[in-house]
């Protein structure tokens, strides 16, 4: 813990030197973090990729981010590692702890990611707006045991402001989550709108849609 805050207060050119040598992680000379907190096992950012001002992010296996991908600023992300001694998920042998995004994805703020289990981002994925939450942990009430499941986002996709999105919840490549909509199965069908509690197809998106063919993470 000394350690960490010691790193915490250097200035970005030798915080990343230290975060790399002393914890271990692999940060590129061209990726930064801000005022953040973000300690997991391991930590892998490649070039062009940030995480801004007061994100948390703590008690999980693995962060990597693709290039040019980034998360904003007030993000908590969390999960239960996979070194824990505790009972809970000794069901689950292969659960991994894990945030992964691909590459020019972006998380805007004040977001919830429970990374008991993996949380997969594809390349040039938008989650927008504010408080959603990425839920991969529940417990499971008839075996009466704490339980999880991964959650994947596909390429292109872009998912709404203040939605719940659930483990075992998969939202295809080039589809739209709606605005406050609850994600808790997997669909398949790209080019589709998805909205409601729960979330179900609501409509067909054209194919030429400029969003699905962006060469940029950043939308003008």
């Amino acid at each position: 813990m000394l350690l960490k805050l010691l790193t915490f207060l250097l200035p970005w050119k030798l915080r990343r030197i230290a975060l790399n040598k002393f914890f271990g992680f692999e940060i590129h000379p061209k990726a930064r973090i801000g005022l953040a907190w973000v300690f997991p096992a391991k930590l892998k950012m490649a070039a062009g990729t940030r995480i801004d001002h007061f994100t948390v992010a703590i008690h999980l296996d693995t962060i990597e981010l693709g290039e040019n991908s980034t998360i904003g600023r007030n993000n908590w992300i969390t999960g239960f590692t996979t070194k824990s001694d505790s009972l809970h998920f000794r069901h689950q042998p292969d659960r991994r702890a894990e945030l992964i995004m691909g590459v020019s994805s972006d998380i805007t703020k004040n977001h919830h990611f429970d990374c008991t289990s993996s949380i997969i981002i594809g390349d040039f994925v938008t989650v927008a707006g504010y408080q959603s939450q990425l839920l991969t942990h529940s417990i499971d009430v008839v075996k009466n045991r704490q339980d999880s499941a991964p959650i994947v986002i596909g390429d292109y996709a872009f998912v709404g402001t203040n939605v719940v999105i659930l483990g075992g919840a998969v939202l295809p490549p080039r589809s739209v989550l709606g605005a406050k909509s609850l994600l808790n199965k997997a669909f398949t069908e790209e080019y589709t709108l998805y909205a409601g509690v729960p979330a179900k197809a609501v409509t067909t998106l054209p194919k030429d849609s400029g969003y699905f063919h962006r060469t940029t993470g950043y939308v003008h």
